[in-house]
């Protein structure tokens, strides 16, 4: 996988859910108003349209969608400049973690990140020790059973992708992660809809060149250090080379 997706599966098999959902709902907000300055229209504007995407798969109100755009696209002013930010950090044992952020306060944010990262026994790291173990890559992960109820086989869904420039398929449990070049994201992406699938997720990503495994001392450590950043409304996402 990617390096992130199974640690956010597992967060989700914590129950923690309902807990996240209000966090979930301000930081795609955030995100679909950073995206709403390229343009308002969806159809026009391709990082809007991944941003809403992400706010439907939680369930997010459309009028809080319709709210967001217009604030990205100064229909509506309230005041507070968002800005995006890339952190880099050692998680526990010396993993690779980038965090990605929109936030209105970068010293605030900067702050809870390096609190967050002491109590799992991690540290930011300085610019550039982190980020080169990384490459951006479009990502869109669905489940097998898709395929399935579309009765659809992985062999011709993979050649459908492969044609029009998906770079890897990978399949773990019962998800299917495709790897893509940035610049063909939207056309794979768009090739998958046409066989009326639903992506669980689909954006641009750091991804791990390579994966490193995680003794079993640290496991834990890692997944409370997840789920603290998920928690946070600043924290849009994170990426490691945690196997």
């Amino acid at each position: 996988m990617s390096g992130h997706s199974k640690w956010h599966n597992i967060q989700g098999r914590k129950g923690k859910q309902d807990a996240l959902r209000s966090a979930m709902f301000s930081k795609y907000s955030k995100l679909i108003t950073i995206a709403a300055k390229g343009g308002g229209d969806p159809d026009k504007n391709f990082s809007l349209r991944i941003a809403i995407d992400k706010a439907k798969s939680v369930s997010m109100p459309k009028d809080n969608i319709d709210k967001a755009i217009k604030k990205g696209t100064g229909e509506l002013n309230d005041g507070i400049v968002l800005e995006e930010a890339l952190y880099e950090a050692f998680g526990p044992g010396g993993v690779a973690v980038l965090i990605k952020a929109v936030t209105d306060n970068k010293n605030r944010t900067v702050s809870e990140i390096k609190h967050i990262l002491t109590k799992s026994g991690g540290s930011m790291a300085g610019p550039g020790s982190v980020a080169w173990m990384f490459e951006q890559l479009g990502v869109i992960r669905l489940t097998a059973e898709e395929l399935k109820n579309k009765n659809i086989s992985q062999d011709d869904f993979e050649m459908s992708l492969i044609e029009v420039g998906a770079q890897d398929i990978k399949v773990e449990e019962d998800e299917i992660e495709v790897l893509t070049k940035i610049e063909d994201l939207q056309k794979v992406l768009g090739k998958i809809k046409e066989m009326n699938i639903e992506p669980n997720k689909s954006g641009i990503e750091w991804v791990a060149k390579e994966k490193v495994e995680i003794p079993e001392e640290n496991v834990d450590k890692l997944q409370n250090l997840f789920g603290e950043l998920e928690e946070r409304e600043d924290v849009e996402d994170y990426f490691t080379n945690a196997k």
